[in-house]
């Protein structure tokens, strides 16, 4: 469910920025154990997602989604990308631009 909010709440700020991008590409695979999807718009945002439901029909039956999202600064033009695995563990991001906690 978590993937879902993540990847709706991506979507809707992809198609509402206010320089009106347009929908380049859009395709999606869902199937009852697994799924995938892509958006990409006119202006440099992508999101790429796969996801499959491991454990299924036991009680620990969880999803998990492996994804990235990307855009491009308007004012700069630098390109940033988040790399991320969804799953029982929660949502873990990664990417070049974002804080690392020290090692302990």
């Amino acid at each position: 469910m978590k993937f879902l909010i993540v990847f709706v709440a991506l979507f809707a700020l992809a198609v509402a920025r206010p320089n009106e991008a347009g929908i380049v590409r859009l395709d999606s695979d869902v199937q009852p154990d697994k799924w995938s999807s892509v958006l990409e718009t006119s202006d440099g945002t992508k999101i790429d997602q796969d996801g499959v439901l491991k454990n299924v029909g036991t009680d620990h039956e969880a999803a998990v989604v492996h994804g990235s999202y990307s855009w491009v600064d308007e004012k700069t033009g630098e390109k940033f990308t988040v790399t991320y695995v969804a799953d029982e563990n929660g949502f873990q991001p990664q990417g070049a631009h974002l804080p690392v906690a020290p090692l302990a």
